[in-house]
């Protein structure tokens, strides 16, 4: 069964372009959901329009992963933490913490945007990578000071 994909499916295809699928595939999950459209001879004509739905769609997102991205590198947050012999802390600092702190501060992300390798348990200053979208990644800039 020809079909035309109406949005990016992963491990399918991108929006715009017409796959081969069994028809079960197509006839249960893609149809239904939206995903797809039967490629008939009028369908295959709106290609056309629904490339550039897909670009306006991907536009706006890019461009308020941008206003996010922007807002996030203008902060510079700071934790405090109780702390034990050599500078190391009680505890961690995670994505979660990182989380919380930037929702204080009037941005929402997700704590699976944070790339954060592992949990921070030293005093220092980090740099902090936000995956916001496919291309936009911000930094924050985080301070885990002594707690007084």
């Amino acid at each position: 069964m020809k079909v035309i994909l109406r949005e990016d499916v992963p491990e399918l295809g991108v929006a715009g372009q017409t796959i081969e699928v069994k028809r079960g595939y197509g006839r249960n999950y893609l149809i239904p959901r939206n995903l797809a459209i039967v490629a008939t001879k009028a369908n295959l004509k709106a290609i056309d329009e629904i490339a550039k739905q897909k670009n306006i769609r991907d536009r706006k997102r890019r461009r308020a992963a941008e206003v996010i991205k922007e807002k996030i590198e203008k902060l510079s947050l700071s934790v405090e933490m109780l702390v034990g012999e050599d500078e190391k802390l009680f505890g961690s600092v995670t994505t979660n913490d990182i989380a919380e702190l930037l929702e204080k501060n009037g941005v929402i992300v997700d704590k699976r945007m944070i790339e954060l390798e592992s949990p921070i348990k030293v005093l220092g200053v980090y740099t902090i990578p936000i995956k916001i979208e496919k291309e936009v990644i911000a930094n924050l800039k985080l301070w885990v000071i002594k707690k007084s």
